[in-house]
């Protein structure tokens, strides 16, 4: 019988891990990231379930592109949900290096969302730059893909990494936090995206995902441009 109820309580929390997401009363904008790792993903499926936006891994560090990213790129504008590219920055290569394997998989295209950077050390290079290293290396990097894209870049932060290197102290860009289940309270700024679960399960997608939600005062996919703090987190006109 305790086993039994073990089970049956675990089932449930398994469960409501997997369909739990911020509500969309206080977060009208919700989404996705994903990579290879989500395999195969039905765009127009997933979209019915409160799918907004995507952002699709395109590449890591200076070599490594992302066999799916074309292919859910060019599926997702199919379904018709707003989408952008994201770069995994690894710590033993250049800064230039890492943008030109960037610039070479994203096209140029003013309808995709603003690029992201990912920064954390899940899945890094064993190396630990000093901060000032970092910076300069990270600077480099944004200095090519922004000018590439035509927009400022966003910096997903994970508290680990922040707390290392005070990124967001240092460079004043849009920031992308994470923080399971309550929202983010790090960072030198008020965050654009808050990425909420890591849990989430979607029909038309094998396994898991990132579930992401934009701040409330952000009108990031009318904009097509993050918001940086209250001051810019204005709406476009209608």
């Amino acid at each position: 019988m305790i086993a039994g109820t073990g089970i049956l309580l675990a089932l449930g929390l398994f469960l409501y891990a997997s369909s739990w997401h911020p509500r969309d009363r206080g977060y009208p904008i919700q989404g996705i990231d994903v990579s290879h790792h989500q395999g195969a993903i039905d765009w127009k499926r997933i979209k019915r379930q409160g799918v907004d936006f995507a952002y699709i891994k395109a590449t890591e560090g200076a070599d490594h592109r992302d066999r799916l990213f074309a292919a859910n790129l060019k599926a997702s504008a199919a379904a018709g949900i707003p989408r952008g590219a994201y770069h995994f920055f690894t710590l033993c290569r250049s800064g230039a290096e890492q943008a030109a394997n960037f610039i070479a998989a994203v096209p140029r295209n003013r309808r995709l969302l603003p690029p992201v950077v990912d920064l954390e050390f899940g899945g890094n290079c064993a190396a630990r730059p000093g901060r000032d290293a970092l910076l300069k290396e990270l600077n480099a990097f944004l200095a090519r893909v922004e000018a590439h894209a035509g927009r400022h870049a966003i910096l997903y932060l994970t508290r680990e990494f922040e707390a290392a290197y005070a990124v967001s102290a240092a460079i004043d860009r849009p920031l992308w936090l994470r923080s399971l289940v309550t929202a983010p309270a790090y960072g030198a700024r008020p965050w654009t995206l808050w990425q909420a679960s890591n849990f989430r399960r979607l029909r038309g997608i094998s396994g898991r995902v990132d579930w992401n939600v934009v701040a409330a005062d952000c009108d990031f996919l009318a904009r097509r441009e993050a918001c940086s703090g209250p001051r810019d987190r204005r709406r476009s006109p209608a």
